[in-house]
């Protein structure tokens, strides 16, 4: 395992999967949950993964790859962090 701090990787665990979000919005039962849920598992304790933090994993794909153009755009990256942060203020009051 890396020794210098946490490995940070975005993940995309897999496209219509069975969650509630799928089964109320595209009115379908979506794939195995357990596919997102194994792909955070292998991410997360291989230690062939330990130098990958900033990449970006797609498991629809299967391998790591170049992310959506909006998430190297650095002013829709500030309005989304922006618009996550008002949330959670809003929660923790």
């Amino acid at each position: 395992m890396k020794d210098s701090g946490p490995v940070l990787i975005a993940i995309n665990p897999g496209s219509l999967l069975a969650s509630k979000m799928v089964k109320e919005g595209f009115g379908i039962a979506g794939n195995d949950l357990s596919i997102g849920a194994n792909v955070l598992i292998k991410l997360s304790l291989e230690d062939e993964y330990s130098s990958a933090s900033g990449l970006y994993f797609d498991n629809d794909m299967g391998h790591f790859n170049t992310p959506h153009q909006d998430a190297s755009n650095p002013e829709k990256v500030a309005n989304i962090m922006t618009t996550i942060t008002s949330v959670l203020n809003k929660l923790s009051n």
